[in-house]
């Protein structure tokens, strides 16, 4: 199986997980930018999977609890659509991301980690969360 990524897009960071050859996600990294710099988001996700030959990304995008998208998804769909002009050799679905930063954070408390350091992995493990429930979703069709 290969590598896939998971990504979590704030407007100044972006959570990073990436599964491995077995299809096991892990958390990999939370990229630093500035405000509303997707450019560089954009760049530096390019660069990871090219040095990790990924082909395939799961996106989250965020909804509405009525299941409309938010206004912050126009910056995730375009995010994924200058990422696939960079990268057309990309695979890139889109995922629910609802409540992922909540449950990240309670899976974080769990791990009796303090409010700094949970602060500093929640955008990680929110994108861990996304790639799971993408993993979930391909593995049950």
């Amino acid at each position: 199986m290969n590598k896939i990524l998971g990504l979590d897009l704030g407007t100044k960071t972006i959570g990073i997980a990436m599964s491995d050859e077995l299809g096991i996600a892990h958390g990999y990294e939370t990229f630093r930018f500035e405000e509303f710099n997707y450019k560089k988001a954009r760049e530096y996700v390019n660069e990871l999977c090219l040095k990790f030959n990924i082909v395939e990304v799961a996106l989250g995008i965020p909804y509405y609890a009525s299941g409309d998208l938010s206004p912050r998804a126009k910056s995730c769909l375009r995010f994924k659509d200058d990422l696939l002009t960079l990268n057309p050799n990309l695979k890139i679905e889109m995922v629910d991301e609802s409540y992922s930063t909540i449950e990240a954070d309670e899976l974080l408390k769990e791990s009796n980690l303090s409010y700094a350091k949970r602060k500093e992995v929640v955008d990680e493990m929110a994108a861990l969360v996304i790639l799971n429930r993408y993993l979930s979703k391909k593995g049950g069709k």
